[in-house]
């Protein structure tokens, strides 16, 4: 199950799954006969379809992942049908219009802000509550969260870094109470990912993405946005990240990284998998080329996590 599939990475991890055979519950609050997104005309029906078209079985279904009562429902209709879970992918956003990059906390939109929390992380906590009993005990089942980003450095925006680092901190703390259920949870991040945003932003298509590192100016940032045609240049489709995530769930070794964060870009280098057009970009070392050194979650880092006081204390809980 793809939660908040509709597009963007969502929509590329749906279509990947699909390559690679699987039966994908694509949900999202966007459909045919009700937007959600203003601006904005994907919906799940079309991502379900591309599932199918790409060999696999899309079955679309409107949730809305911030109401309980709706995931009760959507949880209950894959146990009925399936008896079980083998995949979750916590994607659920729609943040962009939200987030006032640049601002302070105190003079940002307060209201904007707090409702970003609740669509992006009370939504993966509620998804996570009732889908995990559905994947206990089944043979490589595991939990993705999709974040922005592998380091635990700060992203902008209060609000924005809060979502972030919270579900990065989400897939630890999951690693750790289904330890003994059999399942792994983790994160990952993509790169500079070319959604259907990004590229109505450039005024640019997929198929002709990369004129755009012919125009002026190609190493200038907006004021408030990351979007040179230089790191254009860079970017990923959402496929990518999608093949990321069959690589990582057809690894029989995968509970070895559970509670981490992983990239794109590293893992394409450790499994070989490419995007589209046969490359595999790669936005760590660029951004470290141009920007310079940042701290990724390392195990050093991880290191500080683990072993706990409450560990020590109370080892029989997980």
């Amino acid at each position: 199950m793809v939660a908040g599939a509709t597009r963007g990475a969502g929509r590329g991890i749906a279509v990947a799954l699909g390559e690679a055979g699987a039966t994908v519950y694509c949900t999202g609050r966007s459909t045919r006969k009700r937007g959600a997104t203003p601006g904005r005309l994907e919906t799940i029906e079309e991502t379900a379809e591309m599932v199918t078209a790409a060999g696999g079985r899309g079955i679309a279904l409107r949730v809305d992942h911030t109401i309980p009562g709706d995931v009760k429902k959507l949880i209950a209709t894959i146990k009925r049908r399936h008896k079980g879970l083998d995949i979750l992918v916590n994607d659920v956003w729609g943040g962009d219009s939200l987030t006032q990059f640049g601002k302070g906390f105190w003079s940002a939109n307060l209201e904007n802000g707090l409702q970003m929390l609740k669509q992006a992380v009370h939504s993966h906590i509620i998804t996570a509550h009732f889908a995990a009993p559905l994947m206990f005990g089944r043979p490589g089942a595991i939990i993705f969260e999709i974040t922005d980003g592998d380091g635990f450095y700060y992203r902008g925006n209060i609000f924005y870094d809060l979502v972030k680092t919270s579900v990065m901190r989400l897939a630890f703390g999951m690693s750790k109470e289904l330890r003994k259920k059999g399942v792994t949870a983790l994160a990952l991040t993509p790169g500079f990912l070319r959604s259907e945003a990004m590229l109505d932003h450039f005024k640019t298509t997929e198929a002709t993405w990369k004129e755009v590192g012919k125009r002026k100016n190609p190493e200038a940032n907006s004021p408030d946005q990351n979007d040179s045609p230089e790191d254009f240049m860079i970017s990923e489709s959402t496929r990518y990240v999608g093949r990321a995530v069959v690589a990582l769930a057809c690894d029989p070794q995968v509970q070895n990284k559970g509670g981490r964060v992983f990239s794109t870009w590293n893992l394409a280098k450790e499994y070989g998998f490419t995007d589209l057009d046969g490359s595999q970009p790669d936005w760590g070392t660029h951004a470290l080329r141009k920007y310079g050194e940042t701290k990724a979650c390392d195990a050093q880092f991880y290191a500080y996590w683990e072993s706990g006081l409450i560990d020590k204390m109370f080892p029989e809980w997980f």
